[in-house]
């Protein structure tokens, strides 16, 4: 499947997406003029509910004003994925240099109280620009390569299970002072290399800086947090000096030392003496805060911890979802280096932007059903909690492997488990961490599965992968309810739960994946969507295919069980155009009727034409006749009919937008069609992606140079692109592996590329700016990525 990207979310829309009008009455305009709705100029990060829940708090945000001018703050606030994610990527146009800046500015005694300490907190790994930044991070990244991190792993597990011990007897337990502060900050100190200087002290010294940094504290407030923080970097720098005294010690410290002597200007005394202080606060605070947000969601959402009880090997992509619904990162910021565009909004030259990734990680335009907790959730991994680009979170797989490895110790050993009801979870205010500062749970100590010979713990998997989880494990298992006959050789089959659940719901364009017998194909949906208790996809049975559609439409009876994985949607209706037209030709007939379906709901002009060989093979033609009789035209080949392109898109204006699904030749004249049409108005999805299997033996090899990694990856003749980089450690999301959805496409910066995509257009591929790294490759011996 395949979708042309639409237009950069920087790139200046022909219109502001607010409406100015309905603002006049406002008092008072933002810094490029546009008037301050009243919602924005109320939005005030600092009180309790956006803490609670900072996604639903932006909620208006996302739909209404999707960029907007906080005079609380003094930023712009960004609140969709697309939008977010954009301006993370463009580190340059959007600097992170006031990544640390003290959102509340400080107090002349203030500055006076630090300035005693001796205070010079300045450039670290998160707010330094490039070119040092990334100088920095190639010296300094090997220790987070997985080969290094799965070291880890069995003393993260002992350290679980031992701290579990004395408590699991016990019946009650505050999981943040009894374990998830302890932890993750022994591991922290472990990987720096720092010996313990006392957890109490060090929290305290987080939270301080947390305060300082993020957060808005009274006047009064503000001098004894100076202090802590005044402390807090005294307490750091002789740490330092005590280890530069003997800088051949094991840890990321040491290792970031040896570095300063070796190369002094691209790792000077200055970065090191801010960087012993940050990372003492960011290398553990993090995943303690992500620990517990992530059992908090899980108890919280009983289907989903028992869920992963019941099939553990569900707890990796648990760990994503729990990082998308409450990661401990809820946002961050940047500062336009020249007049940019966000959303459609004009903002000049220096404005600050807050990037509110726990915003993003709820938008319905990226995410199916984004206010379910969906432990099954394939798309769980593309959350923005780590950030996204050059800057994205070098800690990142240290936090996963702990919170899995803690889910892990708990599913086996406390199962039972629930959270005390009628506790209040608190939060720190300030705009970007959060986590509860405590977290009571309670169970039955008598039903601990060690206790019980009959139900013994489950066992610890067998293998342990560092990074994202494998696709493979994140199903469902359904049952088919029906098959029905569609047409000559085309069956429509009906999914339900096998426990009578509802299933997830979803939007016109979503596909699903069907696993069973050893074949994963994807189908799009075509049912109602409305109806929560089935999920319904049409196969057309291809008696020369590679086997697939024959196994689900032979071999699968009424009844039987298979896996199913999703929904997701790569073919995502723009429910804001004026008109519609839909164009399916044969099978591309399911996605299209989805769109029907939800256009007529909408009550929005459409127009639906669908073109087959015969009507024995136009599957739905019976439900399309039904419920769009006045919008449907039909182009019946054996009864002489054609379908004319350049007649029924002759009126296409810039408000209109055209969808498409069908064969190749299909979408070939229409991309030659809409040559001269503005970007945006064409999107199609191709049904087949032919072409794009590797065939080693007529494969070369070639290398990947990574410039932001500062990697050299060897692809050989029989790995994808993809399979090579995510196998050096490098997080690059995929779904189809067929060229056909666009999720793994990569920028290129330099060397020519064998396009074997679906997705791109003409003027991408001859741009040369951009492959798909599940099957296309380096025309020659190398090709350079921004990676």
């Amino acid at each position: 499947m395949s979708l042309p990207p639409l237009s950069t979310p920087s790139k200046p829309s022909d219109r502001c997406p607010v409406d100015h009008q309905a603002l006049a009455s406002a008092a008072a305009l933002a810094p490029n003029g546009c008037p301050i709705s009243a919602r924005a100029a109320a939005f005030n990060p600092f009180e309790p509910a956006y803490m609670q829940a900072p996604g639903d708090y932006l909620r208006w945000a996302r739909e209404e004003e999707p960029v907007f001018w906080s005079p609380e703050l003094g930023y712009w606030v960004v609140t969709r994925y697309e939008d977010v994610k954009a301006v993370f990527r463009d580190n340059l146009l959007f600097s992170p240099s006031v990544a640390l800046e003290k959102i509340t500015p400080a107090s002349p005694e203030v500055l006076q109280i630090l300035q005693g300490y001796g205070f010079a907190m300045n450039r670290t790994m998160v707010n330094e620009d490039e070119p040092d930044h990334m100088a920095r991070r190639r010296l300094l990244m090997d220790a987070f390569l997985p080969e290094r991190l799965i070291t880890l792993e069995p003393m993260v597990r002992q350290l679980a299970r031992q701290t579990m011990d004395r408590f699991v007897d016990k019946g009650r337990a505050d999981l943040v002072a009894e374990m998830f502060y302890e932890i993750p900050l022994t591991i922290a100190l472990k990987f720096l290399g720092v010996p313990d200087e006392g957890a109490e002290q060090l929290r305290q010294f987080a939270v301080a800086h947390t305060l300082n940094t993020w957060g808005r504290p009274t006047p009064e407030e503000q001098v004894e947090i100076a202090h802590n923080v005044g402390r807090f970097w005294q307490t750091a720098q002789r740490i330092l000096d005590t280890m530069r005294a003997q800088p051949d010690g094991e840890g990321w410290m040491y290792e970031t030392i040896r570095q300063h002597i070796a190369h002094p200007d691209v790792v000077p005394e200055s970065y090191l003496r801010s960087m012993m202080m940050a990372i003492l606060a960011a290398a553990h605070e993090t995943t303690s805060n992500a620990t517990a947000n992530a059992f908090l969601t899980l108890l919280s959402h009983r289907k989903a911890w028992n869920d992963i009880c019941a099939n553990p090997a569900l707890i990796p992509n648990a760990v994503e979802e729990c990082l998308r619904v409450a990661g401990s990162i809820i946002a961050w910021r940047r500062v336009a280096t020249a007049d940019a565009v966000v959303g459609g909004i004009h903002l000049p030259k220096g404005s600050k932007l807050l990037l509110v990734q726990a915003s993003a990680n709820f938008d319905p335009r990226h995410f199916e059903n984004p206010d379910e907790v969906d432990v099954y959730r394939e798309s769980a991994v593309e959350h923005m909690t780590f950030g996204y680009g050059a800057h994205q979170c070098m800690g990142k797989n240290i936090g996963r492997l702990q919170m899995r490895v803690f889910i892990e110790e708990f599913v086996r050993r406390l199962p039972h488990m629930r959270l005390v009801e009628g506790q209040h979870i608190d939060y720190l205010s300030n705009t970007s961490f959060r986590g509860p500062s405590e977290l009571w749970v309670e169970w039955d100590p008598a039903r601990n599965p060690e206790r019980l010979a009959s139900t013994p713990p489950a066992a610890v998997p067998a293998t342990f992968t560092i990074g994202p989880p494998a696709k493979d494990g994140i199903t469902r298992t359904v049952v088919l309810q029906a098959r029905e006959p569609e047409g000559d050789g085309q069956w429509r089959l009906v999914f339900a739960s096998t426990d009578g659940a509802p299933l997830p719901a979803w939007s016109a364009g979503a596909h699903v994946d069907l696993v069973a017998g050893g074949y994963r194909r994807k189908y799009s949906l075509c049912g109602r969507p409305e109806d929560r208790h089935t999920l319904q996809v049409v196969v057309q049975r291809e008696s020369a295919g590679r086997g697939g559609s024959r196994h689900f439409c032979d071999a699968l009876p009424v009844g039987s069980t298979l896996q199913l994985a999703g929904p997701k949607n790569m073919f995502r209706l723009d429910e804001t155009a004026q008109r519609y037209v839909l164009i399916a030709a044969g099978i591309g007939i399911t996605p299209m009727l989805a769109m029907a379906d939800r256009l007529k709901a909408l009550g929005k002009p459409y127009t639906l034409h669908y073109a087959g060989r015969a009507r024995a093979q136009m599957a739905l033609l019976a439900r399309l006749q039904q419920d769009h009789a006045a919008h449907l035209r039909l182009y019946v080949k054996a009864e002489g009919q054609r379908l004319d392109l350049p007649a029924v898109l002759a009126g296409i204006t810039p408000q209109d937008r055209v969808y498409a699904c069908g064969p190749n030749r299909l979408i070939d004249e229409l991309e030659s069609l809409a040559t001269t049409w503005p970007e945006g108005v064409l999107h199609y999805e191709h049904f087949s992606g032919e072409g794009a299997a590797l065939d080693p033996a007529k494969e070369h090899a070639f290398v990947a140079e990574l410039r932001d990694s500062n990697l050299q990856v060897h692809v050989p003749p029989d790995r994808t692109l993809l399979q090579a980089l995510q196998a050096a450690g490098v997080d690059v999301p995929c779904d189809c592996n067929e060229g056909l959805c666009g999720t793994c496409e990569v920028a290129v910066l330099d060397g020519a590329i064998d396009h074997r995509d679906k997705v791109l257009t003409h003027s991408e591929r001859a741009a040369g700016k951009r492959m798909l790294a599940c099957c296309s490759r380096a025309a020659g011996g190398r090709v350079v990525l921004a990676l």
